[in-house]
């Protein structure tokens, strides 16, 4: 069975961009272990401390995923400072062997981009081996519910092909010998 990783790279206590992890977690048919990155060290992140236990933790936990998921929100049209400052403290091939799924919400169309354009080149960077097309999840769309939250119809749609595409890329269970 594969392990995935999803990494939330909101800052908020709030985040939309949390809850769409959740959602998407949910909705494979694995395990999917989540990390919020704004539950971080703010220190070791800002003071840049690639040493810290947390950020080793970090490390070790996307060095045992098979796939990765990477949510961020679109601010000025990039991703999230807080994930950036994961990013420069991890080791440089952090996602060597990975399939990355990138995600991005935001509130305005003009930030779909930022996945191709700001996110996919650091993660390509990384190493990632496979770096699924991704998704941007227009605020619009979310609809709370009390038990998380739900998109409309047809993001949802889009959605589920991605998540798909994700999941096909994966290795295939390994068997014991």
């Amino acid at each position: 069975m594969p392990t995935i990783l999803a990494i939330s790279g909101s800052p908020s206590a709030t985040s939309k961009t949390a809850r769409v992890v959740r959602h998407v977690a949910g909705a494979l048919p694995w395990e999917v272990r989540e990390l919020a990155v704004r539950d971080l060290p703010a220190d070791v992140l800002l003071g840049a401390d690639p040493g810290h236990p947390a950020i080793l933790s970090v490390a070790s936990a996307i060095a045992d995923a098979d796939g990765v998921i990477v949510a961020t929100p679109v601010y000025k049209a990039a991703y999230s400072g807080v994930l950036k400052a994961l990013f420069d403290l991890l080791p440089q091939f952090a996602l060597a062997g990975k399939v990355v799924l990138p995600l991005a919400t935001g509130g305005t169309i003009a930030h779909v981009l930022a996945i191709d354009y700001a996110l996919r080149p650091v993660l390509s960077s990384m190493g990632a081996t496979h770096i699924v097309p991704g998704y941007f999840v227009h605020d619009k769309t979310i609809i709370e519910t009390a038990t998380g939250i739900e998109l409309d119809p047809a993001s949802q749609a889009l959605l589920d092909v991605v998540i798909a595409t994700f999941a096909a890329a994966l290795p295939a269970p390994r068997v014991p010998a």
